[in-house]
């Protein structure tokens, strides 16, 4: 009963916090990006019901804008009133304690801001940026994947690598990698393959440039494309899909799906580049290579390492870079997730068996993050520094049982 106490005045204070923000900025839609609870199953909930209203809601602040304001003040008094019955404190003491956690994440942004050295525009998108949770499910993982993609669509990357966690219909993302006895085939039809299809359909990339007057007044942007998918290689599971945009060849997207070091696939990457031209997307989805280096020395294919860099890591238009990545693996015996989600750095998170409700519960920790793609020996550090993995997950087991 304490730690749902504890969880509910929690989450009262961080709407309340984004009430108060929206209030004074005029910008109800930014309301609820104020950073929650990672480690907290409910507030991943709420951040993602917020997500979900926050990309229906973009154009909502118009001429009502003070009605709105003076709606959330309300708004805001009652649950300050609300958190305050719940904390057995006064009024006042909310109100003082909601002012002090204000200036504190003021001055916590604004020192991370004078300490960056990015540009102005990349410190405002990554102020303003969402909170990253590890998803739990496949429509999860494609609404956040979509976000990634859409937002670096937005800074002219428009060539972008996509690594997305391949889970079966139905079944939900778990600390735990499926298997496929079946190869790479087997991994297409069941996973690759609908995974991006329900990718392309989310996804809205529109090249401004190419724009038709005839598509910009069809009101059709944020219509669903029609997708399509073509088979390249069977046996290797490789797939062109297409999403044709409802308002027209502007809105275009193709993505390539688990093309691996073949030569072919080097071809048909610059043939589909040069075919969209550079200012439409086109997504690699769960390439067969980490970096030039998985080319090697290949006698049949002896400057395959040279046209792989011409063609894939020095391209002008984005160079192909991992604009979202839900990567699983283990780590020192436990459970860990690499989370890449454009703009943001790597988030590094690992599993912990939560028994508040009677049996174990497999929960995500936030552990840290990193600039460059995390290491084994990264993640080992930060499970170090925390009490709770001091026990590696046997132990844990043990402990509890004795």
């Amino acid at each position: 009963m304490t730690s749902s106490m504890h969880l509910s005045t929690s989450l009262l204070f961080v709407v309340l916090l984004a009430l108060q923000h929206s209030c004074e900025n005029n910008q109800f839609v930014n309301a609820f990006s104020a950073p929650v609870f990672t480690s907290s199953r409910v507030a991943q909930n709420a951040q993602r019901q917020f997500d979900g209203y926050q990309r229906t809601s973009s154009s909502l602040w118009s001429s009502a804008g003070q009605d709105e304001a003076e709606r959330l003040l309300e708004k805001a008094r009652k649950v300050r009133e609300e958190l305050a019955l719940l904390e057995g404190k006064s009024l006042s003491q909310v109100e003082e304690e909601a002012k002090v956690e204000k200036e504190s994440r003021k001055a916590i942004i604004e020192s991370n801001i004078s300490s960056s050295g990015t540009s102005k525009s990349n410190k405002k998108r990554r102020a303003n940026s969402q909170v990253v949770y590890v998803p739990e499910t496949i429509d999860d993982q494609i609404r956040q994947a979509a976000y990634a993609i859409e937002r670096a669509f937005q800074d002219n990357i428009t060539r972008q690598t996509v690594r997305l966690a391949l889970v079966k219909k139905d079944e939900p993302i778990t600390a735990e990698e499926e298997e496929w006895p079946g190869g790479a085939k087997q991994m297409y039809r069941e996973a690759g393959r609908p995974l991006t299809e329900a990718l392309l359909s989310e996804v809205r990339a529109v090249a401004k440039n190419l724009q038709s007057e005839e598509e910009k007044n069809s009101g059709k942007e944020m219509y669903p494309p029609e997708v399509k998918a073509q088979d390249i290689w069977d046996f290797d599971g490789s797939a062109l899909i297409t999403a044709e945009a409802a308002s027209g060849p502007s809105g275009d997207v193709q993505a390539l799906v688990f093309p691996n070091t073949d030569s072919k696939y080097l071809k048909d990457i610059a043939e589909i580049d040069s075919k969209l031209g550079k200012d439409r997307l086109f997504l690699l989805i769960n390439p067969f290579w980490r970096n030039v280096e998985s080319w090697g020395f290949n006698i049949l294919q002896p400057k395959a390492k040279q046209k792989a860099q011409e063609t894939i890591f020095d391209n002008e238009n984005g160079a192909y870079q991992e604009t979202y990545v839900l990567s699983r693996f283990s780590v020192r015996g436990e459970d860990c997730v690499a989370l890449k989600v454009y703009p943001n750095d790597w988030e590094l998170f690992a599993y912990l068996e939560d028994y508040s409700f009677g049996g174990p519960v497999q929960t995500t920790i936030r552990l840290g993050t990193s600039e460059d793609e995390p290491t084994s020996a990264i993640f080992a550090k930060y499970l170090n520094e925390r009490e709770e993995f001091k026990m590696n997950k046997t132990m844990r087991q043990l402990n509890r049982k004795f």
